[in-house]
């Protein structure tokens, strides 16, 4: 989608979103750092809460609840946010993005590269960001229609059930491998990251801790395991609400070729969507419920999002630029058709020759 702004009207709404970036930076403070070692501290509460209450049957529901909620605190307010670098400026060790490990099974080293770099320098360009389908599903019209991907709702509630391991899986790029544009020799040597990682988490979470709790081990295994999946499930539709909704844009390479500074802000505004909710909502979904400000700005402080949101959108309304937002239940709705519509052929013949294709509000 070409930008119906000028030139120069990118350069200055590029210009606008820089020097509201550099305020916040000059802003941080004692208040930012207070915020996240008080997520860390009720994260940590939470895990040993739910740990501890496996050792009493009754309160098994309890258990999973609270060791749900802390690894999705863990993974999404603190990892996720941690490893973009947000909080390097404290100087705190435990909070640096080049040594932060999460609790996922996907490395940490790893998934910096595929979505520090990746997806947040090419957003929503077809063909360069592979966060567009996680290389399994058709989420833009755009891409070529095949049989396989009449299964597009079944691969994707797999996905969602198992995302931390479709996650970690991503960068081998198994469907270049089936293609036959990459050799398994390619993926040598990620091998060894994921294997150590892969089994970090699984004795952790299904041999340690549920052998801890002595004769109560089958109880704990499956407690863990549905933490896992509440993690997954919440962790899936959060990010596909933020990236596949009706309203969200992709970009042909094409159109980001020589791409200015305020062009590359204005492809993060159209190719992200947010999700209207409370503050308590905000910080479970790390802030990526503004995934806009989050796409605009990967390296502030995500605390500062629902602060920064109404600015945001006002300069956006003021260049003529769209800001999706909407409640959750909207976003996951139109994501859910979004998926099966894709499923089927395109209802008519792509524009050929000299026309120019009419591009799909799509994620």
């Amino acid at each position: 989608m070409k930008p119906h702004l000028t030139p120069d009207q990118l350069d200055a709404f590029g210009a606008e979103m820089d020097a509201l970036r550099r305020r916040v930076l000059d802003d941080l403070g004692e208040d930012d750092a207070a915020y996240i070692r008080g997520i860390v501290r009720r994260q940590q509460q939470l895990e040993v809460l739910g740990r501890a209450l496996f050792y009493l049957p009754p309160a098994w529901p309890l258990a999973v609840a609270a060791l749900s909620a802390s690894k999705i605190l863990e993974n999404m307010e603190i990892g996720h946010n941690v490893m973009h670098g947000q909080y390097d400026w404290m100087g705190d060790p435990h909070l640096n993005s080049r040594i932060y490990e999460w609790d996922n099974v996907c490395p940490g080293e790893q998934w910096k590269y595929s979505h520090n770099y990746i997806h947040h320098t090419f957003t929503n360009v077809l063909g360069k960001d592979r966060d567009i389908g996680y290389g399994i599903l058709r989420m833009d019209e755009d891409q070529e229609w095949h049989p396989y991907y009449l299964g597009n709702p079944v691969y994707a509630l797999l996905l969602m059930v198992f995302f931390e391991w479709g996650v970690a899986m991503h960068d081998l790029e198994v469907e270049n491998i089936v293609r036959g544009t990459r050799t398994m020799e390619d993926n040598k040597a990620l091998h060894a990251g994921i294997m150590r990682k892969v089994r970090r988490q699984a004795l952790k979470d299904y041999l340690l801790f549920p052998a801890l709790t002595g004769p109560l081990f089958p109880l704990t295994l499956v407690g863990n395991a549905t933490a896992n999946l509440v993690r997954n499930v919440w962790a899936f539709n959060i990010i596909f609400c933020g990236h596949f909704p009706a309203g969200a844009e992709t970009f042909s390479e094409e159109e980001c070729e020589d791409e200015s500074r305020g062009h590359w802000y204005y492809r993060q505004v159209l190719g992200s969507a947010n999700i209207s909710g409370g503050p308590l909502f905000h910080v479970m979904s790390g802030n990526l419920s503004h995934q806009i400000e989050h796409h605009l700005f990967p390296d502030l402080p995500a605390k500062r999002y629902p602060e920064i949101a109404p600015e945001v959108r006002e300069i956006c309304e003021r260049y003529g630029i769209e800001y999706t937002t909407g409640p959750l239940r909207r976003q996951l709705a139109s994501v859910a058709r979004k998926i099966c519509r894709l499923a089927l052929p395109d209802r008519s013949p792509k524009p050929s020759g000299g026309q120019e294709a009419v591009r799909p509000l799509a994620a």
